[in-house]
């Protein structure tokens, strides 16, 4: 097999295929297209991996980045602070779900979660519950790509290999409606899928340290979206059992399901909070966990305590990434986004509809702007294709020849334009993967 020319080993890519034909070299981006060295248009139909909110070259987002970069490109938060960090933890915070006070600056959504799990595990050993080292996650879940948040991740195909360098955990059946594995329906069954979670939380309770989730949609899992009452459900367990809750809102906070965070669908406050991707607006890496001041107070005390939370990345809190954060605010607040965006997201439910008496379509999943539409190879038995197959990949190359960037999930494909995506782009991004599906399924 020849060796592709390019030095770069791409992320989650088998390296024989830019072997075989060059990837597409992205020049530019304008609004919501992207721009490829020969001048051709492509739709950002996945909002360049779920992070871009606003489109691309957006002046009021690149203007507050140059000016960062030519007063302060970078200092260490490690005994320094500067202006855009504080600013930005306190716009954050006052934001938040309510008692998230306290903010840890990190990198991106893996380092985020990392973060968090770090935090709560020392927690308990300040509390005197050194036995409390476990933690209670869904199968297809997924935090990332370091040990830690792989060890909480539950999508096998990526994290298989790792199995023997990760650490014990309890792993609990997400809310799959559509392969619910108790073969009920929502909402006649009740929540049953609960009953399982309750009795994972009331075995190991003096053993978890947090139960760590994304709230209302399942990310790389699938894009599976959670059943109305079951995440203020849930949380009201992990209250009964004294577990905290990790939120994960890395892919779904700053608007993604149509509020500012996916807990305040239904009012739930937990206890640590993960954010990146569309913190700076989708343009420079910046993430951050939240916290209560409960946890706060654990770690301070005396110098020779060493109750110091000893961790961090030299790039922590970088000031260019804390200016496009608060520009991306900014933005959220001066456009009004999460007003427009209830009747986009209707628009957008409208549009879906005419997907889902395709043959080869078995559901579409929807919270805001993310969806999830998954392809089987017979609609009544639910049965699907192999992963071999790849035939969301295939459908995806169809759509790229048609001016449509999308990247699926296995047998799902994922529509997750950009917030200012106008209610035509939205109409033919639909239209357009109406009369793929048929030529490739």
């Amino acid at each position: 097999m020849s060796l592709p020319k390019s030095a770069v080993w791409y992320p989650f890519t088998q390296m024989s295929e830019p072997a075989r034909a060059p990837f597409l070299s992205i020049v530019r981006g304008r609004g919501n297209y992207l721009y490829d060295a020969e001048g051709r248009k492509y739709f950002d139909g996945v909002s360049s991996l779920w992070c871009n909110l606003h489109g691309h070259g957006v002046p009021e987002l690149t203007r507050a980045i140059a000016r960062q970069a030519d007063r302060l490109a970078h200092s260490t938060l490690l005994g320094l602070t500067h202006p855009g960090a504080e600013d930005l933890a306190k716009r954050l915070t006052d934001i938040a779900p309510r008692g998230l006070t306290r903010m840890f600056y990190s990198d991106d959504g893996a380092t985020a979660a990392e973060v968090a799990l770090k935090m709560a595990y020392q927690f308990w050993r300040h509390r005197g519950e050194s036995r409390r080292d476990r933690f209670i996650s869904f199968k297809l879940g997924y935090h990332g790509d370091t040990l830690g948040a792989v060890s909480v991740g539950g999508v096998d195909l990526f994290h298989s290999t790792f199995r023997p360098l990760l650490f014990r955990g309890v792993k609990v059946d997400p809310p799959y409606c559509y392969r619910c594995p108790l073969k009920l329906s929502f909402p006649s069954c009740r929540y049953k899928c609960l009953e399982a979670v309750e009795t994972a939380l009331k075995k190991n309770q003096r053993r978890l340290a947090a139960f760590i989730l994304e709230p209302k949609v399942i990310g790389a899992g699938g894009i599976i979206v959670q059943p109305r009452g079951y995440l203020s459900r849930l949380a009201k367990l992990c209250r009964a059992y004294r577990v905290p809750i990790i939120a994960d809102e890395v892919a779904t906070g700053f608007g993604r399901t149509g509020r500012m965070f996916a807990c305040e669908h239904e009012n739930v406050r937990p206890d640590f909070m993960c954010v990146a991707k569309g913190l700076t607006g989708g343009t420079v890496p910046l993430a951050a966990t939240l916290t209560t001041d409960r946890v706060y107070r654990a770690f301070l005390g005396r110098y020779e305590e060493a109750k110091t939370f000893f961790h961090g990345h030299t790039y922590t809190g970088n000031p260019v990434g804390c200016a496009a954060a608060l520009a991306n605010l900014d933005l959220f607040k001066r456009r009004r986004i999460l007003q427009h965006l209830p009747a986009k997201i209707r628009f957008f439910s409208d549009e879906l509809a005419a997907l889902r008496n395709l043959p080869h379509v078995g559901d579409v999943r929807q919270a805001g702007f993310m969806v999830g539409v998954e392809l089987v190879r017979r609609r009544a038995t639910r049965e699907p294709y192999s992963w071999e197959e790849g035939i969301g990949r295939k459908v995806c190359a169809r759509l790229r020849a048609r001016g449509i960037l999308l990247r699926p999930l296995g047998n799902v494909l994922v529509l997750m334009p950009p917030l200012s995506s106008t209610l035509a782009e939205l109409r033919r991004l639909v239209q357009e993967i109406k009369g793929i599906i048929p030529l490739v399924c």
